[in-house]
């Protein structure tokens, strides 16, 4: 009996440590926490409704995802990465990506091949009506290819490098349409499905450029800490 009721306490604490993860990842790449932010535990878990030690663990995923910055005796902020690390970040991207496409070549089945199809039809529904979404799926299509090529090592440094470019995107992004990933993502799938190796290879790497020039210099509009969080923490149950 005891060690079921502790295996439950255990789930719902990690149930909210997600929750919360989600709730201020949402809030840092839609520019609702701006760069420089500071991230006080006492106040997320106020506010969220959670103890310091939860917000403490999502802090921790979200300073490994490179999205905020843990500074001893200062604590956590949202990070700010300039131009210079965007251009280092793309490139590294860029070589990354490029090996995931590489590697997948003639090892797709049908079924997987039917599984990122369908993800690309959820950015396209999403660009019309969610902004945000769309720019989320965007990134996770990225990861998602990362994750079929069932190497952990690659997964964990391109689901970091995603986040990263996400935070930078919502920086310096250029507006676009999100058509443009879209039309691309699904070259891509095509030239993967038809195992045209350097054709997919050469789609990555143009496409990892397009990104990268989109990004130009824009400000950021001051917003109210307590109250920012709300919205996104009704979404996720909090």
């Amino acid at each position: 009996m005891a060690s079921t009721l502790r295996d439950k306490n255990q789930k719902s604490a990690v149930s909210k440590s997600d929750a919360v993860y989600r709730t201020l990842k949402r809030a840092i790449l839609d520019q609702a926490l701006a760069a420089g932010t500071k991230l006080p535990e006492d106040s997320i878990g106020e506010r969220l409704g959670v103890s310091r030690t939860i917000v403490r663990q999502a802090l921790a995923r979200l300073n490994g995802e490179g999205l905020i910055e843990l500074r001893p005796h200062k604590g956590a902020c949202v990070a700010q990465p300039s131009l210079e690390d965007a251009r280092h970040i793309f490139a590294v991207r860029q070589s990354l990506e490029t090996l995931v496409v590489d590697t997948l070549i003639g090892k797709l089945t049908p079924q997987q091949i039917r599984q990122l199809e369908a993800h690309v039809d959820a950015e396209g529904a999403a660009r019309t009506n969610n902004t945000s979404a769309s720019i989320q799926l965007a990134g996770e299509f990225h990861v998602l290819l990362a994750k079929l090529t069932e190497n952990d090592v690659l997964l964990r440094y391109v689901t970091e490098l995603v986040s990263r470019s996400s935070l930078i995107l919502s920086l310096y992004g250029r507006p676009h349409s999100p058509d443009c990933a879209v039309s691309e993502h699904r070259e891509l799938i095509a030239a993967l499905d038809k195992g045209e190796r350097e054709h997919a290879c050469e789609l990555m790497r143009h496409h990892i450029d397009a990104i990268t020039t989109r990004a130009l210099l824009k400000g950021n509009s001051e917003k109210d800490f307590p109250d920012l969080l709300a919205a996104y923490a009704r979404e996720e149950g909090l």
